[in-house]
């Protein structure tokens, strides 16, 4: 009996000391790949003091009307996962991606992510870039998001437009993940994960070599401050949008996924319901996923063009 409690305590301690030896290599091999990766990750935009710290803003177009894009909850980078809906957006309007604090190449901040910091920060870059009239144009979480901004900017939007997005009564909305974000990124699993199952980040259809900067730039930003503190303010940024509603005479404009209403009950009539009594609010179904804007990019800016015209000419009669 000693000798088998003996080669139990060795088969222990070896299993062990292999789990121990495998976490240890996928964290230095995350910490030498996360800085080899770093000098081949390629500037973009343009970098905007907002506070103590620097957001990053792409501008393309020269359109009269301008359209700000905001990105879906821990999309690695904002600028290359619009790109197809920049190109098409860019042929009529000026379009200002933002890639808020922990995303893209902005930097990373502790200051909570409440609604009310996420909203003034973005009105902060929009108003040194001197644009004060513009749509909103958000996908997935900045649903919550910019229904905030729109009822503390009320003057300077003049619609928004939701990609798939985000409602306050959506079940599971309230859902985080906190601290694990921190330890996916800090001990090198998320890399590991991604090795394993590339699908996990969810790539826009570009060239290889863009798809290549997203992953290093996803990688990145796994676990940084400031989506662990995202994440952990999402249900209380939930609870706080159920309290608001859209304008009355607003313009809303929902571009819905169809697959979506498969993944969250009620998807499609949840949204019915925030334009209930809206004078100017549209939804519209389209076929694919979620992360609609990588397949139906001219469709969208087609739909976005149609619906502003119809405002317009509603104006005039």
């Amino acid at each position: 009996m000693k000798k088998v409690g003996k080669v139990l305590l060795i088969v222990a301690g070896s299993l062990i000391g292999l789990i121990v030896l495998f976490f240890g290599s996928v964290y230095v091999v995350n910490c030498i790949s996360e800085a080899r990766e770093s000098k081949k990750i390629e500037p973009y935009g343009k970098l905007m003091e907002v506070g103590e710290k620097k957001m990053n803003v792409e501008i393309t177009g020269t359109g009269s009307e301008t359209v700000v894009l905001l990105p879906g909850f821990l999309t690695g980078s904002p600028v290359i996962d619009f790109t197809q809906l920049t190109t098409e957006l860019a042929k009529k309007y000026q379009v200002v991606v933002i890639e808020p604090f922990g995303y893209g190449l902005s930097e990373s901040t502790e200051k909570e992510r409440t609604l009310e910091a996420i909203s003034t920060e973005i009105h902060q870059v929009l108003g040194k870039l001197k644009i004060n009239r513009y749509t909103l144009m958000g996908h997935s979480i900045s649903g919550i998001y910019t229904l905030d901004y729109i009822n503390r900017y009320p003057d300077e939007v003049t619609a928004f437009v939701g990609i798939d997005s985000s409602v306050p009564n959506q079940p599971g909305g309230e859902d985080n993940q906190g601290d694990s974000l921190k330890l996916l990124g800090d001990s090198g699993l998320y890399r590991l994960l991604t090795k394993v199952t590339p699908e996990m980040i969810a790539y826009p259809e570009v060239d290889a070599h863009l798809k290549e900067q997203f992953r290093m730039i996803s990688l990145k930003n796994m676990g940084n401050s400031s989506n662990v503190s995202e994440s952990k303010n999402m249900k209380a940024n939930f609870e706080a949008a159920k309290r608001l509603s859209y304008p009355t005479d607003f313009p809303v404009l929902f571009i819905l996924a169809k697959a979506s209403e498969n993944d969250t009950v009620g998807w499609i009539s949840l949204h019915e319901e925030m334009l209930s009594g809206l004078t100017e609010g549209k939804m519209v179904v389209l076929e694919g996923e979620h992360y609609l804007h990588h397949t139906k990019s001219p469709e969208i800016a087609k739909l976005y063009e149609e619906f502003m015209t119809s405002q317009s000419t509603d104006e005039l009669e």
